[in-house]
């Protein structure tokens, strides 16, 4: 595979992130705080249940574009998660390895029903922490990580 091949497959996995992170965003600037004794019909659910796919789909995206990322500067991808993400902080793609950890780890909680007192958490940690870096990433490369 040739150097511009390469070039092309990072731009169109960063591509696919930037439009996931979008949707968060969209998700985001509409958010309202969950409460979680309110009973909400089907339709007041509906963007909470956006933020979380949305989020979800978001993740997902960027663990594709850093495995695609690192391959086209090691040709090789790590053997651990933890390792690609620290090849990620390294290179200034993201903020906190432990942070991605986190993120990630409320990707799978998100596919489990939740006491309604869970999805108030869920969804604020989307909206608080692990949204604003997935904004983060959407920033600029920097020269050593482009």
């Amino acid at each position: 595979m040739t150097s511009s091949e390469i070039d092309l497959l990072v731009a169109a996995s960063r591509n696919r992130y930037d439009d996931a992170v979008k949707l968060v965003l969209a998700s985001m600037q509409r958010y309202k705080p969950f409460d979680p004794h309110a009973n909400y019909t089907p339709l007041e659910r509906e963007p909470y249940d956006a933020l979380c796919d949305r989020y979800f789909r978001a993740v997902e995206m960027a663990v594709r574009y850093f495995r695609t990322l690192e391959r086209s500067k090691l040709a090789l991808n790590s053997e651990s998660f933890r390792d690609l993400l620290g090849n990620m902080a390294k290179w200034g793609v993201i903020s906190d390895v432990d942070l991605w950890f986190r993120m990630r780890d409320l990707r799978n909680r998100i596919a489990h029903d939740y006491l309604p007192d869970e999805l108030a958490e869920i969804y604020g940690l989307i909206f608080g922490a692990y949204g604003p870096e997935l904004l983060r990433v959407l920033a600029p490369a920097t020269p050593e990580a482009a």
